[in-house]
């Protein structure tokens, strides 16, 4: 979703005036609200949307009306046999432009991009996704983390998969390093994925950012001083609110994935294993840190 952003804004900036419909997973596509580039976010679970992938829908009358109100239908839902293009089309959208969700060369912000090229939308190279939060969000969030007015160093040591994930007890050691050398504050982020982490988290006593909206986990990465995570979501949100990210890549694609963003280093195992990137030194990623600026006062 965080790759796809570019694409949004691109849209935002031409038609500035024009409302924004984003289908999506809420707690995802919500970001999207927060950073001014969708209007109304609805929910790809419901029925409506459903009805767009079966053979033989019984689309009521009020659903072909809505979608004959849109100028434009931009999808990057999986359709590989184009029911979901038939079904649109037999209700008389206007106009259906498909991007696939499967990035198969090049980056996947440029392949995201792709789709706006039958509108004459042609990307910058080394465009970025980008949330514009705007200086007092981001201010109220940085009073609710640990130590109001302290440097913070966020860490998520998790990820999709355990194969992307730099060991724990690096993370422990970066977070005890920066604070003891740098002054830092750390601070763990976690998710649903990463509970299996939190029990040897809470025994270090660092501070845990308790698991909760994402548009909530925006603004405080905002706060942050600097952030370290691995190839997962969240790397890719820190570097799209503007805090200087250090990524680290194993086994998965860089050249495909990496986060964009104004201040990111990637750090790629050599060799791009999990065993590489358990070798990856807390030296290295804390010189990473402070070339992105992580170390020193915002």
């Amino acid at each position: 979703f965080i790759v796809t952003l570019p694409a949004l804004a691109a849209l935002r900036r031409r038609w500035p005036g024009a409302v924004v419909e984003l289908t999506g997973y809420p707690h995802i596509a919500n970001l999207a609200r927060l950073g001014g580039l969708a209007d109304r976010v609805r929910s790809l679970d419901e029925a409506r949307v459903a009805r767009f992938f079966s053979l033989r829908p019984d689309f009521p009358p009020e659903q072909a009306e809505e979608i004959r109100a849109f100028d434009l239908v931009l999808s990057y839902l999986y359709d590989p046999h184009e029911v979901l293009r038939g079904n649109m089309e037999r209700l008389g959208v206007k106009q259906l432009i498909y991007g696939s969700p499967i990035v198969e060369e090049g980056h996947a912000v440029e392949h995201m991009q792709k789709p706006l090229e039958a509108l004459a939308i042609y990307p910058e190279p080394g465009e970025r996704p980008e949330l514009v939060l705007g200086r007092r969000r981001v201010r109220d969030a940085a009073q609710r983390l640990p130590a109001p007015g302290a440097r913070v160093l966020a860490l998520h040591p998790g990820s999709g998969s355990p194969k992307k994930n730099w060991p724990l007890t690096h993370f422990l050691e970066l977070a005890r390093r920066a604070r003891e050398a740098y002054g830092l504050t750390p601070l763990f982020i976690h998710g649903e994925a990463d509970r299996a982490l939190v029990p040897e988290i809470a025994a270090a006593g660092v501070a845990l950012w308790p698991t909760g909206p994402l548009t909530e986990l925006a603004p405080v990465l905002a706060a942050c001083a600097g952030y370290v995570g691995n190839d997962s979501g969240i790397t890719h949100l820190a570097a799209c609110v503007g805090t200087p990210t250090v990524a680290l890549f194993g086994p998965s694609d860089a050249a495909r994935w990496a986060p964009r963003g104004r201040r990111v280093a990637v750090l790629e195992a050599d060799p791009p294993t999990p065993e590489g990137l358990a070798a990856l030194s807390v030296d290295a990623v804390l010189e990473a840190v402070r070339e992105t600026g992580g170390l020193s006062d915002r």
